[in-house]
């Protein structure tokens, strides 16, 4: 098992404190679904985590291990649109790092919501701060298409890129109220946060 960088660890976890906070003051108390939650990024919330791959041998898992030495456990092995559970069965949907992975956004959004009695909280990367800053944001049309068309795949990879502001305007359509922000999410972060009203 490989060792994780203990100075990058804590500098990491140090960083996370803020957003770790901002999730706590809406979230404690509540019971929610998290979308591919890892050790790394685990924001102490009471959740059922839910991920697509049974295994613990992805990139992902490996990232895990790399960074904390150990993986997260999965609760439930599901495609993060088109979750298991009944209607309002849960207080809050929390996806951090993982709706630019989805074809369709919107189609999952709208199963967050329909699983979601109260919140979405959101970590998405903001296009600026990552390798996708030399990409086009995704326009609202795009999405919308896509949904349209009932676009799936299985390419694992950034479909779409926003700043905050370009994310709002999809929550805006989808009628989706932002109660709280932070971008960046974390001091010198690679993304924003959104707290949801559904």
């Amino acid at each position: 098992m490989p060792v994780p960088d203990l100075r990058a660890t804590a500098v990491q976890a140090l960083r996370r404190v803020t957003v770790v906070r901002f999730a706590r003051r809406h979230l404690d108390g509540l019971s929610g679904v998290e979308i591919g939650g890892a050790a790394h990024a685990d924001f102490g919330v009471d959740v059922v985590n839910v991920d697509r791959y049974p295994s613990e041998d992805t990139v992902y898992k490996d990232e895990e291990r790399r960074v904390t030495g150990r993986v997260r456990p999965i609760d439930v092995v599901a495609s993060g649109d088109d979750l298991p559970f009944p209607d309002d069965s849960y207080d809050f949907v929390l996806a951090s790092h993982v709706i630019e992975h989805f074809p369709d956004p919107i189609r999952a959004l709208e199963e967050w919501r329909r699983v979601a009695r109260r919140h979405l909280f959101l970590v998405v990367p903001h296009r600026d701060r990552t390798f996708d800053r030399d990409r086009p944001l995704t326009p609202l049309a795009e999405l919308i298409a896509r949904h349209e068309a009932g676009l799936v795949s299985d390419e694992d990879k950034h479909w779409s890129v926003w700043t905050c502001e370009s994310f709002v305007e999809l929550c805006d359509h989808l009628g989706l109220e932002v109660v709280a922000r932070r971008d960046p999410d974390v001091p010198r972060g690679n993304g924003f946060a959104l707290l949801l009203s559904v």
